[in-house]
């Protein structure tokens, strides 16, 4: 059933082994990028039943920020320059032999704030490919565009402002729906036509995108005694929801921590929701220049709870650091694939042009010393190719004292 965990491997390259390219990143078109490592997850069934909604991803980041919260949380303020073409921060990435770095204009990073915190233009809806190659409505957003405009789930998107959908990577359609430049998206109010089929029933709807929230933390019940909480990225407000979740279940009840595909976010948000699961403690280290920063769990989180963290290789940055604190401190059993392994933290920049470089301070470690950098997490219990990741996750609750 499972391949026993092993010590933590160190590769020069990604989580399946292969060499990893330095790369120096511009905020511009990154959207797409990294959506497109999403799409790849699907294709490999890592995942399994993966969705792209107008709201993703969250963040224009192809490989997810492991940040400094003052990297997410602050730098409201200076010169609002519009960017386009060279400007000071792509210079600076370009000069600093930072693989993890990224440039963005001041438009750029704007939006960048805005969707870590939990927010973005489009019309509420989540799409995903058929097997026949089409594009078809996985999900509506309650009171979002596309409900209002009587859009439902199962519905064949046919185009997008006249585009035809048929055979274009999922990627592509949620560009077109969200407009706008790459890496920005269009503004609240601007129009979009979609092309619908419903029961062999053609149709068009003109919508107005609208700013929405994200949500990147969903609840279900998986049956009897077992809550699944998957966290699709950490954005603000996520850790306190996770720890609202947590804080209201029974004792007895097993919760799944769905963590695969996470690509990180605030680590601030992060551990928060380490916060959910420990009574204080210490969550991770980190260094910046000469200083050395300490996370720490706040106290009265949920202990009783048997849990296990799901993982692979799509889960990254902050979510390794939350991974790490919690198998680290003997809360949790980690279960899946190895993860990606990016274990560096940014902060941003601010230049006199008014663009933002994000660098490398550091790296974190792990409660017990350990870096994720090049290694990610090995779970406890790694599942081996064509085994149902979320089937041996409950048989692993089970045997922590709750049915499932």
């Amino acid at each position: 059933m499972f391949a026993p965990r092993g010590s933590a491997r160190t590769v020069n390259g990604s989580a399946d082994g292969e060499h990893r390219p330095h790369r120096i990143l511009r905020g511009a078109g990154l959207t797409l990028i990294f959506v497109t490592v999403l799409a790849t997850g699907a294709v490999t069934d890592s995942w399994g039943g993966v969705t792209h909604g107008d709201a993703a991803p969250v963040s224009p980041r192809p490989l997810g920020s492991g940040g400094d919260p003052r990297a997410r949380d602050g730098d409201e303020d200076g010169p609002q320059g519009e960017g386009g073409g060279a400007h000071d921060a792509e210079e600076l990435v370009s000069r600093s032999g930072d693989r993890w770095s990224a440039a963005y204009t001041a438009r750029e990073y704007e939006g960048l704030r805005r969707a870590l915190n939990g927010e973005y233009v489009g019309v509420g809806m989540t799409v995903r490919g058929t097997d026949a190659g089409r594009i078809e409505v996985a999900r509506v957003r309650p009171g979002g565009p596309a409900e209002e405009a009587g859009v439902r789930a199962g519905d064949l998107l046919l185009t997008v402002d006249g585009a035809e959908t048929a055979g274009r990577p999922v990627t592509d359609i949620v560009a077109l729906l969200r407009g706008g430049p790459p890496g920005e998206g269009s503004s609240p109010g601007s129009e979009v036509v979609l092309g619908l089929e419903r029961d062999g029933r053609a149709w068009s709807e003109r919508l107005r995108r609208a700013r929405l929230s994200v949500e990147t933390v969903t609840v279900s019940s998986l049956g009897e005694d077992v809550t699944r909480i998957r966290i699709d990225s950490f954005t603000k407000g996520s850790g306190d929801e996770v720890r609202r979740v947590a804080d209201r279940l029974p004792p007895n009840e097993g919760i799944l921590l769905d963590l695969r595909g996470n690509s990180g976010g605030l680590v601030a948000e992060a551990t928060d929701a380490a916060s959910a699961f420990l009574d204080g403690g210490l969550v991770a280290t980190y260094g910046d220049g000469d200083t050395r920063h300490v996370l720490h769990a706040d106290p009265g989180g949920n202990t009783e709870s048997p849990l296990v963290v799901l993982v692979d290789g799509g889960t990254m940055s902050a979510a390794e650091l939350l991974t790490g604190a919690l198998q680290d401190r003997g809360r949790a059993v980690v279960v899946g694939t190895r993860t990606f392994g990016k274990g560096t933290v940014q902060v941003p920049r601010r230049q006199p042009d008014g663009s933002v470089a994000e660098m490398t301070v550091g790296e974190y470690t792990t409660p017990a010393g350990r870096t994720v950098e090049e290694e990610g997490i090995t779970p406890d219990l790694e599942v081996r190719a064509g085994e149902n990741a979320l089937d041996e996750a409950r048989t692993v609750l089970s045997g922590l004292g709750t049915r499932s």
